[in-house]
């Protein structure tokens, strides 16, 4: 075969090895959509207990009945095969499916619309490298009139904030990064901000503390006693990669995000979402105490926590390092609303495993042995014992809780 000949095919035979090359993502592509999707945590919603990861089914509580997750697996006939980059971006950003039909707002487009194309193509390339699993997806059982898709549209216009995230030129790019994921992938404020009556959240109230699923998000901002303000950078970091630290463990469906997102996030987003939830600042109101208890209810607690409770978390509430957490100057325990301390009294709880944290501690429940009224005065002084300072529960309360979350009767 003539040289020149010989030369052609070559450069020919390596050009189409780079066209067939660039058919196929990049490995750090893949890669980086992998850690958006755990930023993102897409496991939350898309992979049901017991289930095939994404293939959809896990149930998600709305004060309008439950949405199903959705497959996101590439089968072409149950989960999103037929999707294009273009239709999967517009699921993220405007959130509306692959036939235009509004998403509702249970996945949280309204906090991944901040993420820029780049990013969502990033988390499309990972997913399409996932196995493909045929599973019919579920359907979901709101109540009327919300089970009515249509009527996204006005909710959409009515609350629907559209964009990606700017950075502000004048803070770091740590900050930045930060607020990108927080705002963005992260979507905390689906959780931590309050809602209104329509399931909005109040722009005004971010990261403010909101109640979720029988649970309360406590305030992410910098209050002195519910926030962040008494937290070093490095203490929030410890949190979320390890599922604890010396004041708390994370336990309720706070467990869940540790476990399947930022347990698996790099130290340099934990510290960049470190440096934005320390630059918040709170409100003046939120410092207020809810108002002060009467002294039965602080006394009869008293009484309570010392038989109950005090061989644990010791008498002045401080806790046992690394065991069992500190009552005392807990955000948790201070919080707006008393939900996550009578769950916790009632039903006890596991705190999360992560990789660097295997062996979490753990709660008794008391619904069994402790009375309506008992877990209220018991939950009213921790609130407000050792300079705590919260609103005080009542036995309705309890009541109300033990029926929503289907405990055990007490004695």
């Amino acid at each position: 075969m003539p040289r020149m000949l010989v030369l052609a095919v070559t450069i020919a035979g390596l050009c189409a090895l780079a066209g067939s090359a660039g058919a196929y993502p990049r490995q750090s592509e893949i890669s980086r959509g992998r850690q958006l999707a755990i930023a993102a945590d897409c496991t939350a919603c898309h992979t049901a207990e017991g289930g095939k990861p994404f293939a959809g089914g896990k149930p998600v509580e709305t004060p309008f009945g439950t949405v199903y997750g959705k497959n996101i697996t590439f089968d072409k006939d149950t989960g999103i095969g037929t999707w294009s980059e273009d239709d999967f971006w517009h699921a993220l950003h405007d959130g509306k499916d692959d036939e235009g039909h509004h998403l509702y707002p249970a996945m949280p487009y309204n906090y991944y619309t901040r993420m820029p194309r780049r990013d969502v193509d990033a988390i499309y390339t990972y997913l399409k490298t996932l196995p493909a699993v045929h599973k019919q997806n579920k359907p979901n059982d709101l109540s009327w009139p919300f089970s009515w898709r249509w009527l996204m549209t006005f909710w959409d216009w009515l609350f629907f904030d559209k964009g990606v995230y700017q950075p502000q030129p004048q803070q770091t790019a740590a900050y930045n990064h930060g607020a990108y994921l927080v705002e963005g992938p992260g979507h905390c404020g689906a959780c931590h901000t309050p809602t209104g009556f329509l399931g909005a959240p109040d722009r005004d109230e971010a990261l403010r503390g909101n109640e979720v699923e029988h649970w309360y998000a406590p305030s992410l901002t910098e209050g002195s006693h519910q926030g962040l303000g008494s937290w070093t950078s490095q203490e929030i970091v410890h949190y979320l990669a390890n599922g604890g630290n010396d004041r708390t463990a994370a336990f309720g469906p706070m467990a869940e995000v540790v476990a399947d997102s930022t347990s698996k996030m790099s130290d340099q987003d934990l510290h960049d979402i470190a440096v934005y939830l320390k630059s918040r600042s709170a409100p003046k109101h939120q410092e207020s105490d809810g108002g002060k208890p009467d002294r039965g209810p602080m006394s009869a607690g008293h009484r309570i926590y010392n038989a109950q409770c005090a061989a644990c978390h010791t008498q002045g509430g401080g806790g046992q390092r690394g065991q069992f957490d500190s009552l005392k100057g807990s955000g948790i325990v201070q919080a707006d609303g008393p939900q996550s301390v009578v769950h916790v009294i009632l039903t006890g709880v596991q705190a999360v495993h992560t990789e660097h944290r295997p062996t979490a501690p753990a709660m008794p429940a008391f619904d069994w042995k402790l009375t309506d009224g008992q877990i209220a005065d018991v939950a009213t002084y921790i609130r407000n014992a050792w300079g705590n300072r919260a609103s005080p529960v009542a036995a309705g309360n309890v009541a109300d809780m033990r029926d929503a979350i289907g405990a055990k009767a007490g004695p």
